[in-house]
Formats: C-alpha cells, sequence, structure tokens
C-alpha cells in the first residue's frame, strides 16, 4: 500500500510549495476510495475462480506485440502486461497503486516519482526494477515505438533512475494530467528485447500481468492461461478480477459468420454493433429457453463522436463547400428508421452526452479563447449555432439536396454537356471512394452514396480485410472512411494525436481527419492545460465549436448502452461501473463461471 493518504486535487490548485506521496489520484475531485480500500465497488471479491471464457475476434493477427505500428496484434495481449497504476472505472480519471505502491508529484509538478511494489515480479520471476520502466519508456517513444506514444508523452522530458525501486519523470511544463497518463505506461522486461529494437520482435510481451500466452495458432485463436503464481493476487485493485483460468480468443472473418459462431455455442459473448442484428436476428428456441441472454449494459460514458470523415489531405475535401454539400446528401432520419430501428440519436458534437460539448453561441469564459484566434477563425464559430443536418420536418432530402447543388456550383462543380457527372474547370469527375471493414456496414453507406449520385457525384465503396484497412489508415491512404473518435470523461493529452497540427503527417497517429490549423492547435494546447473543472470545460466546449463549424465529417450516432449476447452460465457482479467502453473487457475481467 501507499505510505501516505493525501490526496492530490490537481484541477484548481496553485503550484505546491512541497512534494506529496499518495495512496490515489484524481483529477477534479477527490478519489472515491479511500487508502486502505478493499475492493472496486464493480467487482465480486468472492467470485469463484476456474473456468474458460471463449471470445471473438475479428479478421486476423501476426503478432503479440502491439506497441507498434507494424502488423495486427492478437487481442488479448494486454493481459500479460501491467501499468504503474490502475484506473478506476466508476470514476472520471482517477488511478490506484498497482506496479508502483506509491506516487509523489514534485511541489513544482515539473516531476513525479514512482515507487515501485518491492513484490512486483515479471512473469520470468525476475523483479520489476526501475530500470525496466525506463526501459519501457525509452523504447515505447522511441522511434520504434507506436507514434501514438510520442505525441500522449511529449510533455515528459527524461525518465530517470534513482534506485532499483525508485523511478522519476521529467516533465517540459506543468501539465495537469501528466502524473496521471504517465502511469498508464505498459511496463515489459528488458529480457524481452534483448538486443533487439521494439519494431524486430513479434513474441507475446515478458509482462507482470496475470495472464501468460498458453497457445496460439496465428491468425486464428489465442488462449491465455491464468497464472497461479502471479505476484499481485493480494492487491485491491485485483480482487474479483481475472477470475477464467483461460480466455480464449477465435477469430472469424466477418460479423454474419461471427453471430452465427455465437448462437452455435462456439464462444460465450458477443458486443452487438449492428441495429439490425439486435432487432432481428436474436430470437430463437435458445434466447426463449434462456441459453443465450441478450441484454443492454448501461452506462455513463462521454459517446464522443463517430462519422463518415473526410481526408482533408486530399485536394477534393479542401473546399468547405464541398464537405457542406456531402453533409446535406445524409438523411440520418430515413437511415434511423429504417435500417436501425430508431435505436440511435445522432452525435451532435465531438464530446456527444456530455456537459462538454459546445451548445448555443459561445459564452464570455469561451470567448476569451476564442477571440485571440479571431483572425483563423470563419464568423460563423461567433455568430451561428451548429446544428446536424437533418430531414425532420419541416425539412426534407429534396431541399437539403437542393442546397448541396448550390454548394457544389459555388465550389466550381457543375454539370457539363448534359451529363450526369458532376466536373470541375480542368474537367475532372466527382469521384471518391469510401473503404470499410466491415461488410454489414455496406448497406448504410448504400442510400448514401445514391443520394449522392442525384447530386452527379460518383461513389465507390468496397470492405477489405483488417490487415489492408489497418495500413489504409496508418498511411492516410482514403478518401473517406467510417470512424470513431472516442472521448473519456477527461479529455486531455490525448486530443493533440486527434487534432494537433503535430499529428497530421506521423504515420500511425489518431488525425484521420488531416486537420491542419492554427486555431485548433491551440485550443488543443488550451484544453491541455487547462487547471480547473471549469477550465476544462470551457476549452472543450471552444474546441468543439471550431471543430464542428469546420464541417470534417459527416456525424453518425451513439446508443447510451452497450448490447450484448452472452452464454448462460456466467455469474455477474451487481453493480456495473460508470465507464466503460464496450462490453468484453468488464466480462472478461470481473464476471465468471457458474
Amino acid at each position: 500500500m501507499f505510505k501516505a493518504t493525501f490526496i492530490i486535487l490537481l484541477l484548481g490548485l496553485a503550484l505546491f510549495s512541497k512534494a506529496w506521496a499518495v495512496h490515489g489520484v484524481a483529477l477534479g475531485a477527490m478519489p472515491k476510495y479511500p487508502a486502505g480500500f478493499k475492493h472496486f465497488d464493480y467487482v465480486n471479491p468472492n467470485a469463484p475462480k476456474g473456468g474458460k471464457i471463449t471470445l471473438s475476434a475479428r479478421g486476423s493477427f501476426d503478432s503479440f506485440n502491439p506497441y507498434v505500428l507494424k502488423g495486427i496484434a492478437a487481442e488479448g495481449s494486454g493481459l500479460l502486461v501491467e501499468t504503474l497504476m490502475a484506473t478506476s472505472q466508476d470514476e472520471p480519471f482517477s488511478m490506484y497503486g498497482l506496479l508502483a505502491d506509491d506516487v509523489e508529484l514534485a511541489g513544482d509538478q515539473l516531476s513525479v516519482t514512482f515507487h515501485l511494489n518491492p513484490a512486483a515480479k515479471f512473469a520470468n520471476g525476475k523483479p520489476v526494477l526501475a530500470a525496466d520502466v525506463k526501459f519501457s519508456f525509452e523504447s515505447l517513444t522511441g522511434p520504434q515505438g507506436h507514434p501514438h506514444y510520442q505525441v500522449y508523452w511529449r510533455d515528459i522530458s527524461a525518465c530517470e533512475v534513482l534506485d532499483d525501486a525508485r523511478v522519476r519523470f521529467h516533465f517540459k511544463q506543468v501539465n495537469r494530467e501528466l502524473h496521471m497518463i504517465i502511469g498508464q505506461l505498459p511496463v515489459f522486461s528488458r529480457d524481452w528485447l534483448r538486443d533487439k529494437t521494439l519494431d524486430k520482435v513479434t513474441s507475446s510481451p515478458i509482462g507482470s500481468g496475470p495472464y501468460l500466452l498458453l497457445s496460439h495458432k496465428t491468425g486464428k485463436d489465442v488462449i491465455y492461461q491464468r497464472r497461479d503464481d502471479y505476484w499481485g493476487w493480494h492487491l485491491n485493485v485485483n480482487q474479483g478480477r481475472f477470475n477464467f483460468a483461460q480466455v480464449h480468443y477465435k477469430y472469424y472473418k466477418d460479423q454474419e459468420i461471427t453471430l452465427e459462431a455465437l448462437k452455435a455455442g462456439d464462444f460465450d459473448f458477443l458486443d452487438i454493433s449492428s441495429s439490425r442484428q439486435w432487432a432481428r436476428d436474436l430470437e430463437g428456441e435458445k434466447f426463449e429457453r434462456g441459453k443465450l441472454i441478450k441484454t443492454i449494459l448501461p452506462h455513463k460514458n462521454n459517446a464522443g463522436m463517430q462519422a463518415f470523415i473526410f481526408n482533408l489531405r486530399k485536394p477534393l475535401f479542401q473546399d468547405i463547400q464541398v464537405r457542406r454539400a456531402l453533409n446535406l446528401a445524409f438523411d440520418f432520419e430515413w437511415t434511423n428508421q429504417n435500417l436501425f430501428f430508431n435505436q440511435y440519436t445522432r452525435c451532435d458534437s465531438y464530446f456527444s452526452n456530455s456537459e462538454l460539448a459546445a451548445s448555443g453561441l459561445p459564452d464570455a469564459e469561451e470567448l476569451q479563447l476564442l477571440e485571440p484566434l479571431r483572425k483563423h477563425l470563419p464568423d460563423a464559430v461567433f455568430n451561428k449555432v451548429w446544428q446536424p443536418v437533418t430531414t425532420a420536418k419541416p425539412g426534407s432530402l429534396r431541399m437539403n439536396l437542393r442546397q448541396a447543388k448550390k454548394l457544389l456550383n459555388a465550389a466550381g462543380w457543375k454539370v457539363t454537356n448534359g451529363g450526369q457527372v458532376l466536373h470541375n474547370a480542368q474537367g475532372k469527375p466527382f469521384h471518391f471512394k469510401i473503404i470499410l471493414m466491415d461488410k454489414a456496414f455496406e448497406r448504410i453507406v448504400a442510400p448514401f452514396a445514391r443520394n449522392l449520385k442525384k447530386l452527379g457525384i460518383a461513389v465507390e465503396y468496397r470492405t477489405v480485410d483488417r490487415a489492408l484497412y489497418k495500413k489504409h489508415l496508418d498511411n492516410f491512404d482514403y478518401d473517406m472512411v467510417v470512424m470513431s473518435f472516442p472521448q473519456s470523461q477527461s479529455p486531455g493529452n490525448e486530443q493533440a494525436n486527434y487534432w494537433h497540427s503535430q499529428a497530421f503527417a506521423r504515420k500511425g497517429s489518431n488525425n484521420y481527419l488531416g486537420v491542419k490549423h492554427p486555431a485548433i492547435d491551440q485550443l488543443v494546447e488550451n484544453l491541455i492545460e487547462a487547471d480547473s473543472y471549469d477550465a476544462l470545460r470551457t476549452a472543450s466546449r471552444a474546441l468543439d465549436r471550431v471543430l464542428l463549424q469546420g464541417d470534417y465529417l459527416v456525424p453518425q450516432w451513439y446508443i447510451n448502452g452497450h448490447r450484448v449476447v452472452y452464454q448462460n452460465r456466467f455469474g455477474r457482479p451487481r453493480q456495473l461501473p460508470l465507464y466503460y467502453p464496450n462490453g468484453e473487457g468488464v466480462v472478461r475481467n470481473t464476471w465468471w463461471v457458474q
């Protein structure tokens, strides 16, 4: 356990005159769990251990190294490796000791020191040392690591080994969450790489986690075995978790095959992403007899944004009039009614379903951030309330397409010589491609493409396998894709990887839109540097407002719950966490075999 019970309330706090050691850290509020807490509320500490859970995965895999750009890592590889601290799933952003049993933020907030739990050991029996932490950090943020890490921890200037049990991270500047997000550092043994660089290793990491890789068939399945000798079974953050003796992932080609395999009993649990499957395909004798359970697991997640996204690196989409015209061709109301059985709510913000979303016109606090950037921003940011396109009455698709045609004409796209296809002044036709990873999405794209065809726009769409899709994304080689931008309850440094110019040309970054805008860069910095929750909310709303007015995407939808189906042979805790990205993680980590 931690040496002290002081709590850091970082938001709204002036610079410390001294360092503090803590049992847990939180942004914006007191950590929910006090020093000496027994377990998280969303687990059953008395859950029986044993049995096997079989889960599904899509596509294939060719590696067990999830830390590099190259290759497709196997599902579940995170079970092998631990982080310095564990994140609570029923708080917006709070962390408690895991590999580290103590954390100390310097009085000037320009460094943080972690003390490692002396009991922590890797699966090869060697102790977890500060040198391993430094090695992991430098490997991940080096040129061979995935670009995400370089952006995420960009404000960390150095990692210093103080002794075997203590490691210190030095910061370039004060950053409200940096001491916490470095607590998310995955730590692996130096023995894993030996004399190789991170990008040359595909074997499973030598970690300190609760499972070991038992067996695998490349591209087909992988099985993890619960460790009897795992060092951390006694920790409060692990009570009631990792109850299955084996976790087995089976790989399937597409969504339809996966669902049929579930109904045939080939595996145990599935998050359902298709509204059609949820409404029509989950019925029959097994459901009637209770052998298969269909239910919705509620959550309080910030819904973020899901959308058809434009790649602004392509000249075709650099004119905002063109982007607005294509927005007008998507009929969400028709899609929701005819394809989704009215299950969804339209995304209306990059922070949908959250008080961080922009609303109305900018208030006085937002204007303090926006006014210095006015020369870089359209007037609409200041005087127009952005709303997603709608066909709800008194509107209609016909009215929207007429407006879209005017925008396209104004942008220089016209039908010539009595044809049916738009051309620009150079005679180039308006044509683009949409790349999909899931064949089930083709039925959603088809009516959008038909509407675009009415405007004289030719759209091709095709589904590719997971490996090729990842390659297209990593290299920004696409015109349009379907993308989601999930958001935490406390957005911060990850926003730079989404929207900042620094991530524009960095292969493998999450700047899928191709945004490169000085005002957005500054607003991202404002959000990261926010020193109170009120400042964070204001910065998020200002950033949201500017992104929305750029019409960089065609917003899609969200739902306030995880739709799941599972074999009726599991026990589950009485309480769910509040914030969790999908059902699978909760099931795998907190349920048990009855």
